[in-house]
């Protein structure tokens, strides 16, 4: 019997859990979270967390929020460099490998049940049709997976942070405004945990609506704006200028999940998997998401057949960490 620790490495947060093979990897022995930023990097982390649940450990597996290149990572939103060799070397451990988030995400989308998703639009999947996988978290992830003849296989892509293309007015002025502040206007800037504030900043600083004093002042106290924004959108009492903030980050969403369905024709099926879509179930399903998936042109009826889900699961990763950690093992 195999145990591995799997972890699920991000800007914001970590998750990191002990599977075993003969139970598969949505069963986990121990698991924990830690805030990533408050460590200087992931092995101090995992000594931690050893020393919390004190089982042994045969292999690794991290998924990151990150390129990945010759078993070495340097993660987006975090100071941290990850390689294969220190790691097994500082772990102690003869098996570790590392690879990019959305890798692991994907690996996880054929081991998903009924109850982790949340459909957006059944439409009509075609066997073996290649499917595409977007994650908006702390940053936006995307990948994708194609069928091999016997099994779906995953791979990663950078395709967040590629040029943010606006599709109308308000955008274009978001674009504009943030081209005058960064070097490289991306999804990412625009469509993730970091980038909602960025459009907050842009309607607050065009006049769109009153920031409330209140809110001034929680967005001032708040370690990250991203939920204050959020809860303030999706309130009983919606605040006007948050509630905008949310309506153009669904809207740029759903356009950019509508690219990548285009360019791996994911007749598969779309997947919104990250932390910030089963937030904001409510928002996705509003509308606004699917008009700007379809908004595609001569090609909106072929997008209206493909089917898009929301990944209700927050243990994804893990899942798709687990699988191919404890499949590596097995080969």
């Amino acid at each position: 019997m195999l145990t591995l620790l799997a972890g699920d490495i991000g800007g914001t947060k970590t998750d990191l859990a002990i599977f075993a093979s003969d139970r598969g990897p949505r069963a986990p022995l121990a698991e924990a979270s830690f805030q990533s930023p408050r460590y200087a990097g992931l092995e101090t982390l995992v000594r931690e967390f050893f020393e919390k649940v004190r089982l042994p450990v045969a292999a690794a597996c991290f998924g990151v929020a990150g390129p990945v290149v010759a078993g070495r990572a340097r993660v987006t939103n975090l100071p941290w460099v990850i390689d294969e060799g220190r790691l097994r070397e500082t772990l102690r451990l003869a098996d570790v490998q590392v690879v990019n988030d959305l890798d692991a995400i994907a690996h996880a989308i054929p081991l998903l049940e009924a109850d982790d998703l949340e459909t957006l639009n059944p439409g009509t999947p075609v066997p073996g049709g290649a499917v595409a996988v977007i994650a908006p978290g702390t940053g936006l992830g995307e990948g994708f997976l194609t069928w091999d003849g016997a099994r779906y296989r995953a791979h990663p892509s950078e395709g967040g942070h590629t040029d943010f293309a606006p599709t109308n007015p308000a955008e274009l002025g978001l674009c504009r405004y943030l081209q005058s502040r960064v070097d490289h206007v991306s999804y990412e800037r625009v469509c993730s945990g970091i980038g909602l504030p960025n459009i907050y900043a842009f309607l607050k600083d065009s006049g769109f609506a009153e920031e409330p004093a209140w809110l001034a002042e929680r967005l001032e106290a708040a370690a990250d704006a991203t939920p204050v924004i959020v809860d303030a959108a999706l309130g009983d009492a919606p605040v006007a200028l948050c509630a905008e903030t949310l309506r153009m980050f669904v809207s740029i969403l759903g356009a950019e999940a509508g690219n990548l369905a285009l360019k791996v024709l994911a007749t598969g099926g779309v997947y919104l998997a990250g932390g910030m879509p089963r937030r904001i179930v409510s928002a996705l399903k509003s509308g606004g998401f699917t008009q700007a998936f379809r908004r595609k042109g001569r090609f909106a009826e072929l997008l209206d057949r493909i089917p898009v889900n929301i990944v209700l699961n927050p243990r994804t990763a893990l899942i798709g960490v687990a699988s191919l950690g404890l499949t590596a093992d097995a080969e």
